[in-house]
């Protein structure tokens, strides 16, 4: 309480609390492509377009069209990262859960981790190794 002058009957002073809730206008996907089969390998621009062809299989051409950014792609290990706005992020993650080939062979899109903010990716805790 804030008082001000000789301290008669003075107002206290009012506070106001602001929560903000999904403050992120994105969201972030750390993923992992698997082949049954070994040493399948995709470059950028194929992994890109499995990821628009499983949203047009599962939403159609809408689902396509949705703005998915892919920042980080690692072409040895197929591991990628990707930023969707937070609107189509049930759509791109159900529409990667429900893919299951490519080009007549077996896969699987696993999520490794989302956040609504990228630094949150750089590391993981349960692959911490400690010395």
């Amino acid at each position: 309480m804030i008082e001000s002058g000789d301290g008669k009957g003075s107002k206290p002073s009012s506070y106001e609390r602001i929560v903000l809730k999904n403050a992120s206008e994105y969201y972030y996907l750390k993923i992992h492509l698997e082949f049954e089969e070994v040493g399948i390998s995709l470059n950028a621009f194929e992994f890109k377009q499995l990821i628009i062809s499983a949203l047009k299989q599962l939403h159609g051409e809408v689902g396509a069209a949705l703005p998915v950014d892919v920042l980080s792609y690692e072409e040895k290990n197929l591991f990628a990262i990707l930023r969707v706005p937070i609107t189509g992020l049930v759509k791109l993650w159900s529409a990667l859960t429900l893919l299951d080939t490519y080009q007549n062979r077996k896969c699987a899109f696993r999520v490794i981790q989302t956040s609504p903010f990228l630094l949150a990716l750089a590391g993981n805790s349960r692959e911490l190794v400690l010395d």
